[in-house]
């Protein structure tokens, strides 16, 4: 199980967070993987001013932008997983 947590905190939330996570969601229910994938928010990941922050697993990806976030699955979460990108 790969844990995605996307932070909701109002900086975050200002620059997208909610339309990245939406777009993870559908991603990830498209490619079959709710069961592999959990998708969880968090409140503030301390990087505030750097856009939006997505940790997955121990790994902190800072400066999403939402328009990022499908290359942002099938690049770093995807291969966690053992699947082709």
């Amino acid at each position: 199980m790969v844990t995605v947590t996307v932070c909701v905190g109002s900086s975050c939330t200002v620059r997208g967070s909610e339309r990245l996570a939406g777009t993870l969601e559908a991603l990830i229910a498209q490619e079959h993987l709710a069961d592999r994938v959990e998708l969880v928010g968090a409140f503030c990941m301390e990087q505030c001013s750097m856009g939006v922050s997505v940790r997955v697993g121990e790994q902190v990806y800072a400066g999403l932008d939402p328009d990022q976030a499908e290359e942002f699955f099938y690049e770093a979460i995807l291969p966690l997983l053992g699947e082709a990108s």
